[in-house]
């Protein structure tokens, strides 16, 4: 079994089971430290927005669970009571409205919550930058939360990462699917800047270690593998690793960032809203400038993993359906589906259909659970990949962002343009949609006992918004009735032959 834990370097040594809280804990990092964390011995409490993302946590029953938000005085207060170490790893990557006003007064509440807690250590994970270029606004941001926290009365440990490298992070996933998708890549000058990358597992390595840092340690710290690569050596090392073919970089001399993050946006599952900021990241150099993590953190015996070793574990775990968390864990909040009660006097269309087959509900639920990504929406491929061109042009998340493991979905995975919002192992999975459209859809597929068979039941359900919502359902409706009914059939169709297979 591969993993991202880190594997050399002790563990360090809570005082007498010390609490930390985590933000950030649905999130592609703090997912991965939450165990991490409670290995080395630490109480750990978690603030979410939405419990219900952790159900299927494997630590879920280990952790203590506040709901909250970092943007309300009182949630903030209340999850640092007796705290001893807060892990500050959230940011808004690619926010609406003044984000970078947003995650300044974000910060300066964490500050101000940690000091009347009386926490001992703030940590927290920004962006590897230069002080003396203008930055993007994203990368500003980050480098004023950093700021914020560090002039807090409570000690701060600013871990500044540049490209982290795992399976399932967004960098990674941006450098596999141009990579993969592009054997001939014309590119923005930016291509040539130097990136110095770092694996996850080394992330973690120093995040799960600053926690036990001195008292009077209070700055930043850069972190990386010790590489200095350009962003097409990140390609061509990729290239390699994954076995395939020769692949032709040609850059221009204009940097180009909106338009790049346009075109990353449409070749890679990246959504426009994260594609520019990442793009924009690149304009300049993200290396590291000095390594004096070293005297407080060495690195792990095993020495700091280089680019394309971590890259061969990241398509390892891929390959082994081992990806613990991907950039899409934290997704985005949003209203549930109303039980059916609730929709008396509200406008809502829905497409039901319903079939019967011989077929036991265990080779149907296979199906089911094993939609979306690579295994296909079991109907009319083009017109999916159509529609999700249209959502990636319109800002959207699109229809390549796939999922996490090829055959199990739990709670919070994202599949394409979809994100599973209950999951009744065996009978029930409800997806809710994150495609740009003018009001609230779901997707609800159920396979019931029905004799020696099964009955499923299939619903498309649509709330719209306004007169956009109602014209825009009214406009899709007939590739409703070409879509639906060929999906209920290939669905039990598909479940027969896995059926006679297992026979």
């Amino acid at each position: 079994m591969h993993t991202d834990a880190p594997d050399a370097a002790p563990p360090p040594q809570p005082t007498s089971g010390e609490r930390v809280l985590v933000t950030g804990a649905t999130g592609y990092i703090g997912g991965r430290l939450v165990p991490l964390l409670l290995d080395a011995g630490y109480r750990v409490r978690v603030l979410v927005r939405t419990p219900a993302k952790l159900a299927s946590a494997p630590w879920r029953d280990a952790v203590e669970v506040v709901q909250g938000d970092l943007g309300s005085d009182a949630d903030v207060e209340q999850a640092c009571r007796d705290v001893g170490v807060m892990y500050y790893l959230v940011h808004s990557m690619g926010g609406k409205g003044d984000f970078e006003r947003t995650e300044r007064e974000t910060a300066e509440r964490v500050a101000r919550a940690t000091t009347a807690a009386g926490v001992r250590r703030v940590v927290y994970l920004g962006g590897l930058h230069a002080d003396d270029v203008e930055l993007s606004t994203h990368m500003r941001s980050r480098a004023a939360v950093g700021d914020t926290l560090l002039a807090g009365d409570v000690p701060a440990v600013v871990l500044q990462a540049g490209v982290v490298i795992g399976s399932g992070s967004a960098s990674f996933e941006m450098i596999r699917h141009l990579t993969e998708n592009l054997p001939v890549m014309p590119a923005p000058s930016w291509v040539h800047n130097k990136i110095e990358p770092i694996a996850i597992r080394d992330v973690l390595h120093y995040l799960l270690h600053a926690a036990s840092l001195p008292g009077d340690v209070n700055r930043a710290f850069d972190i990386g593998c010790r590489e200095q690569l350009t962003y097409a050596a990140l390609m061509y090392g990729y290239a390699r690793e994954a076995g395939l073919p020769s692949r032709r970089i040609y850059s221009s001399p204009f940097p180009a960032p909106t338009l790049a993050g346009w075109w990353v946006a449409l070749v890679t599952p990246i959504p426009h809203a994260m594609a520019v900021p990442l793009v924009q990241s690149l304009q300049q150099d993200a290396i590291t400038r000095e390594r004096d993590i070293d005297a407080l953190i060495p690195p792990p015996e095993r020495g700091l993993l280089g680019y394309r070793e971590a890259v061969r574990l990241a398509l390892a775990r891929m390959n082994d359906g081992e990806v613990e968390t991907t950039w899409t864990s934290a997704g985005s909040s949003s209203d549930p589906l109303p039980s059916d009660p609730d929709w008396s006097g509200r406008t809502v269309y829905v497409d039901a259909r319903e079939r019967r087959t011989s077929v036991a509900p265990e080779h149907v639920w296979e199906v089911i659970e094993g939609i979306g990504g690579a295994n296909g929406w079991y109907s009319l491929p083009a017109a999916w990949v159509i529609r999700g061109l249209f959502d990636k042009i319109a800002g959207g998340a699109g229809h390549n962002r796939g999922r996490r493991h090829p055959q199990r979905l739990v709670v919070g995975d994202a599949v394409d343009w979809w994100r599973v919002e209950a999951i009744e192992r065996g009978r029930l999975l409800r997806l809710r949609a994150e495609m740009r459209v003018p009001g609230g859809a779901w997707l609800e597929l159920v396979a019931e006992p029905d004799g020696t068979g099964t009955r499923y039941r299939q619903r498309a359900i649509y709330f719209p918004r306004g007169l956009a919502g109602k014209l825009y359902w009214w406009a899709i409706w007939p590739f409703h009735g070409l879509i639906f009914p060929s999906m209920a059939r290939n669905i039990l169709a598909r479940a027969a032959t896995r059926a006679q297979r297992g026979s």
